[in-house]
């Protein structure tokens, strides 16, 4: 993707003018983001969707007395509400990995990095559905795809919710601004930018989310992660107090101890390699409901691409994928950044690769990770 051509799904800007002047800024609406959009599933292809136990699901009811009702999936057709009955939603998270199309369109949204992408919701509403007035912790661009949703939005301070509520529904919601989109029409919201659309007649609205993982999560799931080399790391030297006196206070711990078990954890995090390694792994694993199919050794690799639910990234020493990691260095660390960055590699590039590196990209492909041949 070339960061400086103007495109029409950014309203005629390039990525490099998006990312400068609106990504994690303000809001941008764009007419006709996407040119004679059509819906990528009939509404009976998702209510089929929502049965699928591999598919995460939710059903989302206003009732008249304006209280709101939440079911989770997987959900039967009967468990779902007739579609001439007004103001119910189907959410179906994570389309992308069941969906080569819903794949293909998350990729045109690739001029964030890859570690930051999450997922294409699709969001199935009747006529006066919605999931009531809310905010999000992330970056989200709306597209419309059937039908049409009116969104009315807001950059509010108080951000406080309905009590008793199944969904979080701000308390007090405060539009400022309002629109009508159509198939093929787009809005950018920045994190914590209120908003709450609503369906003028029956409609389907993609959401294509960004992970933006807390502080919190961030220190807990990379400290896991350095915890299985702590052990390597810091050694196996013992504590040792041969000056330790007699004590009166059995109770305290003996200061020697408190800095030996801060030299210990030092040492764990001394190697400067080791939480960037932490971070790749972390960030490209795969979500928890994803799986994998083995498939047979390849005989020949004459091109490969990524599987849709693969998450391949890079740093200056290694490469990730699906939660695991490996040193890379001179050429074949240059076609796998190339493999991370156009999740594919054709035969001439293939040919370029050391034996150690095919064989590498051959195990990928007996674990299910890497499909062979062209991408579809």
């Amino acid at each position: 993707m070339h960061i400086d051509q103007p495109l029409a799904l950014l309203g005629g800007l390039s990525p490099r003018q998006f990312m400068k002047r609106h990504w994690q800024r303000k809001p941008l609406l764009v007419r006709g983001a996407i040119a004679g959009m059509k819906a990528l599933h009939q509404p009976t292809q998702l209510f089929a969707l929502a049965a699928n136990e591999d598919v995460e699901s939710r059903l989302v009811v206003r009732e008249r007395d304006d209280t709101w009702r939440l079911r989770r999936g997987p959900l039967s057709r009967r468990a779902l509400p007739a579609r001439q009955r007004p103001g119910w939603t189907l959410l179906l998270q994570g389309m992308d990995l069941h969906d080569r199309a819903a794949h293909a369109l998350l990729q045109s949204f690739r001029f964030v990095p890859e570690a930051r992408m999450d997922d294409l919701m699709i969001s199935f509403a009747t006529d006066g559905g919605g999931v009531g007035p809310h905010f999000d912790s992330y970056d989200v661009f709306l597209l419309q795809a059937q039908g049409r949703r009116r969104w009315r939005i807001g950059r509010q301070s108080d951000l406080s919710l309905q009590e008793d509520a199944p969904l979080k529904v701000l308390a007090h919601f405060e539009p400022e601004q309002e629109w009508l989109l159509e198939p093929g029409d787009m809005l950018y919201l920045p994190p914590r930018y209120a908003h709450d659309g609503v369906a003028e007649g029956e409609c389907q609205t993609y959401s294509i989310g960004f992970r933006s993982p807390a502080r919190g999560e961030l220190a807990r799931e990379l400290l896991q992660r350095l915890a299985e080399d702590a052990a390597d790391a810091a050694g196996e030297a013992l504590y040792q107090d041969a000056r330790q006196p007699a004590t009166d206070a059995p109770g305290a711990i003996p200061a020697g101890m408190l800095r030996f078990a801060e030299q210990a954890v030092a040492s764990a995090l001394r190697d400067p390699r080791a939480i960037g390694r932490a971070l790749g792994e972390y960030l490209s694993e795969p979500k928890p409901h994803v799986w994998f199919d083995p498939q047979p050794a390849p005989r020949r690799l004459r091109g490969v691409h990524l599987d849709p639910r693969t998450r391949m990234l890079y740093d200056e020493r290694h490469i990730f994928i699906n939660g695991e990691s490996w040193r890379a260095a001179g050429r074949d660390a240059t076609l796998m950044r190339r493999l991370a960055d156009q999740r594919q590699l054709g035969e001439p590039e293939l040919g370029a690769a050391s034996e150690a590196a095919r064989e590498l990209l051959a195990s990928w492909c007996e674990a299910g990770w890497l499909q062979e041949g062209p991408r579809p």
